[in-house]
């Protein structure tokens, strides 16, 4: 019978691989998860704006989802924000598209926020 003594049972590589792994997804997690949570934020604002479309004008609906994305630092450009009011109801609709930086490759993720309401 062979004598086991002179093994060790060491998986460095292993170790070193599983490490980089998950200092890898750290990294995207931190540069995506601060996008999306502003991204919840804008459409946030953008339901709460539709849900009180009946007391504001268009121009003040504009304003403050434009001042709301600028706050998040979001890329939201005047003719990406669509407000349409048709009888008893509104529309509003957002499209933008979120660069984000990893390591050199630019990550381009893109959002549609929408929300329609009746107006009381």
């Amino acid at each position: 019978m062979r004598s086991r003594r002179n093994e060790r049972g060491e998986g460095q590589l292993g170790c070193i691989v599983g490490l980089i792994l998950l200092a890898g997804t750290l990294f995207v997690a931190y540069k995506i998860i601060p996008v999306k949570v502003a991204a919840a934020d804008l459409r946030r604002e953008v339901i709460d704006e539709a849900r009180s479309a009946g007391r504001h004008s268009d121009a003040r609906i504009r304003s403050s989802i434009m001042l709301k994305a600028e706050e998040l630092q979001i890329p939201l450009n005047e003719d990406d924000l669509k407000i349409n009011r048709r009888n008893n109801s509104i529309r509003i609709d957002a499209e933008y598209t979120q660069p984000i930086d990893l390591l050199g490759y630019i990550y381009e993720s893109k959002y549609h926020l929408s929300a329609e309401n009746p107006i009381f």
